[in-house]
């Protein structure tokens, strides 16, 4: 039984893994990189086409989800992430791609993990209520209809995603390539 994101279960199992491992070498921890880690859903309608959101920080579309907050597991910051931005609740699935990002600008590198999301009937579509102070839109696309409205990236991670959906695979790839 999968008890990903239960705060409880996480608790005892720190608890049950003992002590932290201590520093072989005084202050190698806080010397190490790190990296963030972003957590999405790859939803879709009945017809097969993707659901994506605008945010009103940025110019591009985006799926549904977001960066995991401190010792938030990805698949718990992808439910929570959902539920904020959408209003509704949506069964996250398997992992369908694991996504390595360089540095890019001001953003360092990161881990980008892509969901399985579902689909919505259109009883569902109709209960969605954005996070307005985030979020301005949301519509379902065909991956062809939303790539000129997505970073090159973007769209061969969730042409991946949507690859290892149909296949029943789980891809790894690197800034959206295999």
């Amino acid at each position: 039984m999968n008890h990903s994101g239960d705060p409880a279960l996480f608790a005892q199992d720190l608890l049950d893994d003992g002590e932290p491992e201590g520093e072989f070498v005084t202050g190698i921890a806080s010397r190490l990189p790190r990296k963030s880690v972003a957590a999405g859903a790859l939803i879709r309608d009945e017809a097969g086409r993707v659901l994506f959101v605008s945010p009103i920080y940025k110019p591009y579309l985006e799926i549904p989800g977001g960066l995991t907050e401190n010792d938030e597991s990805p698949l718990a910051a992808c439910r929570r992430e959902v539920h904020e931005e959408l209003g509704i609740e949506v069964h996250i699935g398997r992992l369908l791609v694991v996504d390595w990002m360089p540095t890019h600008g001001l953003w360092r590198d990161s881990m980008q993990l892509i969901f399985d999301g579902g689909v919505l009937d259109d009883d569902r579509i109709r209960r969605i209520r954005l996070q307005a102070d985030e979020i301005s839109q949301c519509e379902f696309l065909d991956l062809d209809a939303a790539k000129t409205r997505l970073r090159p990236s973007k769209a061969r991670r969730i042409e991946l995603a949507y690859r290892a959906m149909l296949d029943g695979d789980t891809l790894y790839g690197e800034f959206g390539r295999r």
